[in-house]
């Protein structure tokens, strides 16, 4: 759209600095004159598109200077907007001058002066033609149709509206309305293309622009008007302004990220009262000519960075994160970094804080707001652990392994254990889930040796946990039995078998008494209580081949 032109005639260099001040950066083309003559003149050679006009001038009124536009053929048509602190004294003297479209009352703040001229502006022929003709005008501008899609938050949240329209593909203008505020997201190829949003309060925006990271700090204003910007105006000047390189179009896009980032944000964290969907194909010039492409998921996560610690999840080494699947959810990853996608490949499995730290190499406190980001997307999912311990139990045998696994469904919860049938799986679950204990059972020269070759080849991924060896109790019985030549180490703890889930728990229970070294002279004596039934009955050939 062309740059508006706007003629501001009035005595006072204060009002004229004021209107330059604050229209020229929203993208008018302000032109100034302190008299009457020098008004008309100017009218006359520009064609403004508005002018706003002082009601009292030196030698004249503003109503002289209207009707002697309003006698001109090529200057009738032009919209005055009539500025006065009279008010209504002032108004009741232009009422029947068909050019004059609103009234703007002296003091006025910045707000007040822009709206009114960019109301004045759209809506200025329409007004003219009809006080001219005597014909009604429209009640309301534009989305006057029904909603493509409307509703209450009463049963969809904000995040299952924008996933289904997303997923769609849907193009069009998403307007939330939220308790004091109202949000506009532009959407369009399934992304986020910008927000921005009325009925922030001043002291809001204040904090919003404290936010600002310091490669931001010098487009603190800029953010001022974008924030809350919907008029074409505004978002024309900006872009005008990009052209002209006066605004970094790279610096400028980061800023409409951090400002959707910080909205979507606040809109999550406020009681949502109801929504209202249009498609349409004509965004504002700013959305349109710097669009985000980015996903909800990635706006959430960021606004997570700039969170205030308070609002963050207290920061308990019992809380297991994971990721979780939901179906329908769009999990599209745009404007996440590669660094914060990692979290995401190691989440398929439970995982502390420390866990995540230990295996990352974050800051603490980075790690727990990108957390908080996909927690707030659903993407992630969180509970607490109160289990003392974890542990992997290795059984070929699959009678065995099926009776443990029934066992611990119904054991308690005290301590967290798993049971692998092949060493691929237990090389993969030690990797992932640092378990504080491992238990093999011995039972075969078959299962040592795969035993050795699975512990030798992934010695690290075992760590500092227990190795603690279940054997027949011909082999318990015999301290000459050579560990390190059968398994590749030597066990923590060696018991007896037949077990039963009792068994492993019972020994989770003892583990601190078990001791880091060799085993002892006496491993039985070493060996948790009695287990109860059932007992697994196991064959154990290996006690030949051990003799």
């Amino acid at each position: 759209m062309a740059e508006k032109k706007v003629l501001v005639i009035d005595d006072s260099a204060t009002i004229r600095k004021l209107v330059d001040t604050h229209l020229s950066p929203a993208g008018y083309s302000v032109i100034l004159a302190p008299t009457a003559e020098e008004g008309l003149q100017l009218a006359e050679e520009v064609r403004p598109d508005l002018i706003l006009l002082d009601h009292q001038l030196p030698g004249t009124t503003g109503f002289e200077v209207c009707q002697q536009l309003a006698a001109s053929s090529t200057l009738q048509l032009i919209p005055v907007v009539v500025s006065s602190t009279l008010r209504k004294k002032a108004y009741v003297e232009y009422a029947d001058l068909d050019n004059v479209v609103d009234m703007l009352p002296k003091p006025y703040t910045e707000n007040l002066l822009r709206t009114t001229v960019e109301n004045a502006i759209e809506t200025a022929a329409m007004i003219v033609q009809s006080q001219t003709n005597g014909s009604a005008v429209p009640e309301t501008i534009g989305e006057t149709s029904e909603p493509d899609l409307a509703g209450h938050f009463s049963v969809f949240g904000l995040r299952e509206i924008i996933d289904f329209l997303s997923n769609g593909q849907k193009q069009g203008v998403l307007e939330v309305e939220a308790e004091r505020l109202r949000l506009w997201i532009y959407l369009d190829r399934g992304r986020v293309q910008g927000i921005s949003a009325t009925g922030l309060q001043s002291e809001e925006t204040e904090r919003i622009v404290q936010l600002l990271p310091e490669s931001l700090q010098s487009l603190s204003e800029v953010l001022r008007l974008t924030i809350a910007g919907r008029g074409t105006a505004e978002f024309d000047g900006f872009v005008q302004l990009m052209d002209k390189r006066v605004l970094d179009p790279r610096l400028t896009a980061k800023l409409l990220r951090f400002q959707a980032a910080i909205l979507i944000g606040i809109a999550m964290n406020r009681r949502l009262i109801g929504y209202q969907f249009r498609a349409t194909s004509q965004f504002p010039s700013l959305q349109r000519d710097l669009p985000l492409e980015i996903s909800l998921m990635g706006l959430l996560v960021e606004h997570s960075l700039y969170r205030d610690e308070s609002e963050l999840e207290a920061d308990d080494p019992t809380l297991r994160y994971v990721r979780r699947a939901i179906r329908g959810q769009n999990l599209d990853r745009a404007g996440l970094s590669a660094k914060h996608m990692k979290i995401m490949n190691l989440l398929s499995e439970p995982r502390s804080i420390d866990e995540l730290q230990q295996r990352l190499g974050w800051e603490r406190d980075e790690l727990r707001r990108v957390l908080g980001g996909f927690a707030s997307a659903d993407i992630v999912e969180y509970t607490r652990d109160e289990s003392e311990g974890k542990f992997v139990a290795y059984e070929t045998n699959s009678v065995a392994a099926a009776q443990l696994r029934n066992e611990l469904k119904h054991a308690s919860e005290k301590f967290v254990g798993k049971i692998v049938r092949d060493t691929l799986t237990l090389q993969l679950l030690v990797k992932r889930t640092k378990p504080d204990a491992v238990f093999f059972a011995v039972d075969t020269p078959q299962s040592c040796d795969a035993i050795r070759e699975a512990y030798t080849s992934a010695e690290e991924a075992f760590g500092t946990a227990r190795k603690i060896v279940l054997a027949p109790a011909q082999v318990v019985d015999d301290p000459n039995v050579p560990w390190q030549k059968l398994l590749g180490f030597e066990p923590d703890q060696v018991l007896k078998s037949p077990y039963s889930c009792e068994t492993l728990i019972d020994t989770m229970q003892n583990l601190d008494a078990i001791s880091a070294a060799a085993p002892s002279s006496d491993p039985v004596a070493a060996a948790p209580a009695a287990p109860v039934a059932p007992m697994l009955s196991i064959e154990t050939p290996i006690s030949e081949t051990l003799s």
